[in-house]
């Protein structure tokens, strides 16, 4: 099968991205970040159309925050350990905080969505807070418009520069933007001195 002539992809694509996207809040390890690149290399191939890319993964990427925002904010987190799927993704949030950090603050909130498991993170964070509710969707949507625009970005510039199948640029683009994030997380990570607004805030039971 030649995936690099697959006409069928783009349109898939479109029905792949909210779900992938909104699960990756939640749950990291879901490839939606090669999935909205990949996004931008069809738009490159012309099999998909970028503004219309953009807008779902930007839209995904605010409502998976503020679900998690909310699950937090109202100590719903132990909703999760009915199931063990559920446990396993509770387990993930904890260590994603444990990792990540514990920062609310608005610059974070847009910012962290950059660098592995900052997303999940501080939203986490933010609703254990109890951050704003205006405040973090504000933060969120912006991060949210930002971190679209890189991905699918990235992936449109790496289709249209390369020539090569979509497939391949997308691979091409995932690896540039793993190494770029975790450049990032490491400059973020040697820069923490501030303390955590939540840094004694005891996270939700997770029993």
């Amino acid at each position: 099968m030649d995936f690099g002539s697959v006409d069928s992809w783009g349109t898939a694509l479109y029905f792949w991205v909210i779900p992938l996207v909104v699960g990756d809040a939640i749950f990291p390890p879901i490839p939606s970040e090669m999935v909205v690149i990949t996004g931008g290399a069809l738009s490159a191939d012309g099999r998909a159309n970028v503004f219309l890319v953009l807008l779902l993964a930007a839209l995904a990427s605010w409502i998976g925050d503020m679900v998690v925002f909310h699950l937090f904010r109202r100590r719903l987190s132990h909703v999760l350990d009915r199931w063990k799927w559920g446990r396993r993704v509770h387990a993930g949030i904890h260590a994603a905080l444990a990792k990540a950090g514990r920062s609310s603050t608005y610059g974070t909130i847009i910012g962290a969505r950059f660098i592995p498991g900052g997303r999940l993170a501080t939203s986490a964070a933010s609703g254990v807070a109890n951050v704003s509710v205006r405040g973090f969707s504000l933060c969120a949507g912006l991060g949210a418009v930002l971190w679209a625009c890189w991905l699918v970005g990235l992936g449109y510039f790496t289709g249209s520069t390369t020539k090569l199948p979509f497939w391949a640029s997308s691979l091409i683009g995932v690896a540039v933007g793993l190494v770029i994030g975790a450049v990032v997380g490491i400059i973020v990570t040697r820069r923490r001195g501030d303390r955590s607004p939540v840094e004694d805030e005891p996270l939700p039971d997770a029993g």
